[in-house]
């Protein structure tokens, strides 16, 4: 899908809500509710009012790494973004050039054989490219100054020791880790995290959750550690960890089971379910690595509602917001985004999409199978 829009500048978000104006927390940000093609406009605290006693919102409670770290390549300066730490050690990294202010911009990846040096006594070697056609992302082989191996405790120490969190050019500041965790986070035993924020639920705050919870809105937390994306290639997510506990997934029956609505927080979360959906169309307790790609060919066949957050008209994430939504649904509330001047990106505004409430509503929107 691509949208026939461009997006301003302007409406790119440069900081949190909270820094926006004294007294606003997270939950300050804007709104956007689609029903089908109806769209209406909130703040997000209003969150509680639109769902229903029995919803189920499904979180991804993957902590966010501060996976941008210095380095060089002989005399030259580099930042290594750590993506996704693969089952034999490596890493799949992506090398990006400092720009002088800050933030970094686009580097080819490789050749094989590359070195790149770390604080800490750590080395990378550049092995091959994940992608053969992009070559954007690199499998890279973390060694000691000797050049032996480095176990999976070196790479997380550099991260905490020297590492912050990814930035692009779009926000006007550095920010502390704190900024690009959510409430949902959750520290892996093994150090384990996305290289990004699963940004869709950075609105919620401890206070939403407990108005939600005493509603009667249940949540149902799942695992997805997300690599890197990229501000300029709008490419297909590949392989990414998650973990799907047996309790989440029992909520999940029980809400198809009855009058719930299954709404995913954020697209990692519709990954992470709709990689559980056994054959008979039910979730089951699952974790390991999905290769899976939510279009609007292949469909959803659990998830009912989306809380995301507003994406570039050529991002992949769009395909998945039509597979849950439908085409026209999607088209309708970009445009009413974009007339409102919503604010993009990961400190943005925030969208809702809902089954329609029509007579055959439930169940029967786009993802019936």
């Amino acid at each position: 899908m691509t949208l026939m829009v461009r997006v301003p500048p302007e409406l790119s978000a440069r900081a949190p809500a909270e820094q926006r104006g004294p007294g606003l927390d997270r939950d300050a940000v804007r709104l956007l509710v689609s029903r089908g093609t109806e769209v209406s406009h909130h703040v997000f605290r209003e969150l509680p009012g639109l769902l229903r006693a029995g919803d189920v919102l499904v979180v991804n409670t993957s902590e966010t790494l501060p996976a941008a770290v210095d380095g060089r390549i002989g005399p030259a300066r580099v930042v290594v973004h750590f993506s996704t730490r693969g089952d034999d050690g490596r890493w799949a990294v992506e090398l990006r050039d400092p720009d002088g202010r800050g933030t970094t911009r686009a580097r080819t990846g490789g050749p094989a054989g590359t070195k790149v040096c770390l604080p800490g006594g750590l080395r990378l070697v550049l092995e091959e490219p994940l992608d053969p056609v992009g070559g954007r992302l690199w499998w890279a082989r973390p060694v000691t100054d000797g050049g032996g191996p480095a176990g999976p405790g070196r790479v997380l120490g550099v991260m905490r020791a020297h590492g912050r969190p990814i930035r692009y050019a779009y926000t006007e500041r550095d920010q502390p880790l704190s900024v690009y965790r959510t409430v949902f986070a959750l520290p892996s035993a093994d150090g384990a995290g996305s290289a990004e924020m699963p940004s869709a639920a950075r609105p919620f705050t401890a206070g939403l959750v407990a108005e939600l919870v005493s509603r009667g809105v249940q949540f149902a937390p799942v695992a997805l550690h997300t690599g890197v994306a990229s501000a300029e290639a709008h490419e297909p997510p590949y392989p990414e960890r998650f973990r799907v506990p047996e309790a989440s997934a029992r909520l999940i029956r029980a809400a198809r089971a009855g009058s719930g609505r299954v709404v995913a927080v954020g697209t990692t979360a519709v990954r992470a379910v709709e990689s559980a959906v056994d054959a008979d169309g039910v979730v089951r307790a699952r974790e390991g690595w999905t290769d899976l790609v939510v279009t609007p060919e292949r469909g959803v066949r659990v998830v009912d509602g989306l809380l995301t957050g507003l994406h570039e008209p050529e991002a992949s994430h769009l395909l998945m917001l039509e597979a849950v939504a439908g085409r026209a649904a999607i088209e309708a509330g970009y445009a009413q985004a974009l007339h409102e001047r919503y604010l993009w990106h990961e400190f943005g505004d925030v969208h809702l999409v809902l089954p329609s409430e029509g007579p055959h509503a439930e169940r029967c929107v786009s993802n019936c199978a």
